[in-house]
């Protein structure tokens, strides 16, 4: 039995793109279309963490398990705290934060990180991809991970930093995929923590355990999937998607 439980924070204020759980990828939403996807992973219920009924309304009508939160959290890993206290699981050990405008994440991929960090006992992990590109290395958009050592000769490592942009001169920096994996005790001390100030600066929430020496590990996959950050990036997904389809 697993004793990990996906939950995918949303909400409906993003600042790029404002409402996008909710635009439609063929003949789903972005938010049903990455509940779906996590459900493949087959490690018991997902969960949708939210505070906007729009989205509870969406989750429920097409067959997925969601529960609301309060308004104003700082970061998805505080309301999924939330949701993971509401829910009052029983035997689940670790909780896997996946964000809900990765509608192309791989559900092999979050196998992987599962497990990854059961099988060595982590108390947090996440995914990255090499960095394909000049033009993805440049862009702000894209978040990286800078790592101790080289994930093309050992396909995990430790974060040593995080940032949208990075020097060219700069080693073993990364595609950095939305997705965490914690242990509920791990994840219960991040959330008492006070927002760091490169969590405020750059607007990522890793960088709080980072900052108060909370070890991040990182797995390397194959492929970093299209995230939904802009109106661009939303434009060429629907592209993918309906070519796929």
């Amino acid at each position: 039995m697993s004793r990990t439980v996906i939950i995918i924070p949303s909400r409906m204020a993003a600042k790029r793109l404002p409402g996008k759980p909710l635009l439609k990828l063929n003949n789903n939403t972005i938010i049903t279309t990455v509940f779906k996807r996590a459900e493949k992973v087959d490690l018991g219920k997902v969960y949708v963490a939210t505070e906007d009924e729009a989205i509870y309304e969406e989750v429920k009508k097409n067959g997925g398990n969601c529960i609301m939160t309060q308004k104003g959290h700082n970061s998805g890993s505080d309301r999924i705290f939330e949701a993971v206290s509401k829910l009052n699981l029983k035997n689940i050990k670790y909780v896997i934060n996946l964000q809900g405008d990765e509608p192309l994440i791989n559900p092999e991929d979050i196998k992987r990180l599962n497990s990854y960090v059961t099988l060595n006992n982590l108390d947090l992990g996440t995914l990255a991809a090499n960095i394909v590109s000049e033009g993805k290395l440049n862009d702000n958009n894209i978040v990286k991970v800078k790592t101790s050592e080289n994930l093309k000769k050992k396909d995990f490592s430790l974060a040593l930093d995080f940032n949208r942009s990075f020097s060219k001169s700069e080693t073993n920096v990364y595609h950095h995929i939305g997705i965490y994996q914690y242990k509920i005790e791990t994840l219960k001390k991040f959330v008492n923590l006070k927002q760091s100030k490169k969590e405020k600066m750059l607007k990522l929430e890793q960088m709080r355990a980072l900052e108060n020496n909370i070890k991040i590990h990182v797995k390397l996959i194959d492929e970093a999937p299209i995230g939904i950050d802009t109106m661009q990036d939303y434009i060429d997904i629907k592209k993918i998607m309906s070519y796929k389809n």
